[in-house]
């Protein structure tokens, strides 16, 4: 059984505990006895996978989640359907917050990511810098690049502690690791939206393919 998670720029597959990604134009053949289940942001790159395998099978219907957040994401879904308690933080070109508890969805914040944060700067000449990410979040900045890389990289290390308090963070998603060090009570993982697929898979094992 193969899983996948088809995003903007990549399709994300997952297998036996093996992750890698492949983009649209280029997805390699896979054993066509073997079922691919998948959830999409995308449908441009959902009708490569469609073309590409013969036994696809979109499982977002089969993802539900306990919330009343509109317009949640299945990505974000599958997420935070892995988790019980905690605060599942998704960072990539966005970076989401969600926080659970006793497997509900409670909320979630969505900010802009390290990268798109770094490119809100592209067209101020002087402010075009790529981030220092050893600045010290302690001390005053004293240039230009340390003061923009510590107030975007801070400003998104509070709005996590304060999303968080006291809870769990998990971490996942590009920039997910970076962040992660800047918290006692967190763990990297990049496999939760596969977790979550697969314990919704476990739920629902009538009319699968």
């Amino acid at each position: 059984m193969f899983l996948c998670d088809i995003g903007n720029t990549y399709l994300h597959f997952f297998c036996r505990g093996k992750m890698w990604k492949e983009k649209a134009t280029q997805i390699t053949k896979k054993n066509h006895d073997i079922p691919i289940y998948y959830i999409s942001v995308n449908k441009k790159n959902e009708k490569k996978l469609l073309e590409s395998h013969p036994k696809c099978l979109n499982i977002e219907n089969y993802i539900n989640l306990d919330t009343i957040y509109k317009g949640l994401g299945i990505d974000r879904k599958a997420a935070c359907l892995s988790i019980q308690n905690g605060v599942i933080v998704d960072a990539g070109s966005a970076i989401t917050i969600d926080i659970m508890q006793s497997g509900i969805h409670l909320g979630g914040f969505i900010l802009p990511g390290l990268d798109t944060y770094n490119k809100l700067f592209s067209n101020i000449e002087v402010l075009n810098l790529n981030f220092n990410l050893n600045v010290s979040l302690t001390s005053l900045p004293q240039n230009t690049r340390d003061a923009i890389s510590c107030g975007c990289i801070k400003s998104i290390i509070l709005m996590i502690q304060n999303a968080a308090k006291n809870d769990y963070i998990y971490f996942t998603g590009g920039d997910g690791r970076f962040l992660s060090k800047f918290f006692n009570q967190s763990i990297y993982d990049n496999t939760l939206v596969f977790k979550g697929m697969l314990k919704a898979l476990q739920k629902n094992t009538e009319g699968l393919l």
